[in-house]
Formats: structure tokens, C-alpha cells, sequence
């Protein structure tokens, strides 16, 4: 069987072991579920400038996420605002 890139990088990271079994999978999704309203839940509107190499940057984000950019900055916002957000060193 042949694998594209995208299906051999899974399947060396599951061989590798970067992938961890979920004990309790149903409280796992829901609290995973809750995020997820909340990210989505949109309520009021924004309005700002930002440099157009940032704007770009986002968009080349959010594609390779398979989202729309305006998702993927409401979505860094809330990881933001709820403590979730962890800079990657």
C-alpha cells in the first residue's frame, strides 16, 4: 500500500509513540466539545489593523489547519484569554 506525506507522518508518529491511549474518552470529548462552543461562539464583533506580512502569516496558518483565517484568530484569542495558549520554544 502506498501512503501520500501526510498519511506516513501519522503513521510515524503513532510507531513512534507520540500518540496516548484516553482513559476516560467520553469526559475527554466533552470537555473537548465545551471548547469548541466556546471557540466558535460568536457574539460581538471586532475590528483591527494588523501588518499585512501578519495577515499573511495567519492565512498560511490557517490553511495548513483547514480553517478560515478569522476561525483561527478567535480561536488563539480564547486559547489566549482562558490559559490555554503555551508559547512553543
Amino acid at each position: 500500500m502506498k501512503l501520500d506525506k501526510e498519511e506516513k507522518q501519522l503513521l510515524d508518529s503513532v510507531e513512534s509513540g507520540e500518540w496516548k491511549t484516553v482513559l476516560d474518552f467520553k469526559d475527554e470529548a466533552k470537555k473537548y466539545q465545551e471548547y469548541a462552543k466556546a471557540t466558535f461562539r460568536k457574539d460581538k464583533r471586532v475590528n483591527i489593523r494588523i501588518s499585512g506580512k501578519d495577515l499573511m502569516g495567519i492565512q498560511k496558518k490557517a490553511v495548513e489547519e483547514g480553517i478560515p483565517y478569522q476561525t483561527l484568530i478567535s480561536s488563539v484569542i480564547h486559547k489566549f484569554v482562558s490559559g490555554r495558549f503555551r508559547e512553543v520554544s
